[in-house]
């Protein structure tokens, strides 16, 4: 089971990471917070804190089309945002 599907890159996590050192991922919604924070540690060489966890659910959406209602749903994920130690960092454009 793959625990980090992949990072979360935007403007308010960049700048989360480069305050607090905090970084966020999205993962598979049947991790734990230990599982998480292991995959965390083996993939980036970093010791991790804290592992804060959310849930989101689907956004449902109906359309009124000329064949009828079109109902539809995004995918369910779960985020996680994780404080790493100070002095380590994690370099996600490395890989580019």
């Amino acid at each position: 089971m793959s625990v980090l599907i992949k990072p979360i890159i935007t403007e308010k996590m960049t700048n989360d990471s480069e305050l607090y050192n905090r970084y966020g991922f999205i993962v598979d919604p049947k991790a734990n917070k230990l599982q998480i924070k292991e995959a965390v540690e083996t993939t980036y060489s970093v010791s991790v804190t804290k592992v804060r966890t959310m849930n989101y659910g689907p956004h449902r959406k109906t359309r009124f089309t000329k064949t009828g209602v079109q109902a539809g749903k995004t995918n369910a994920f779960k985020k996680a945002i994780v404080d790493v130690q100070d002095g380590d960092t994690i370099d996600f454009y490395s890989n580019l």
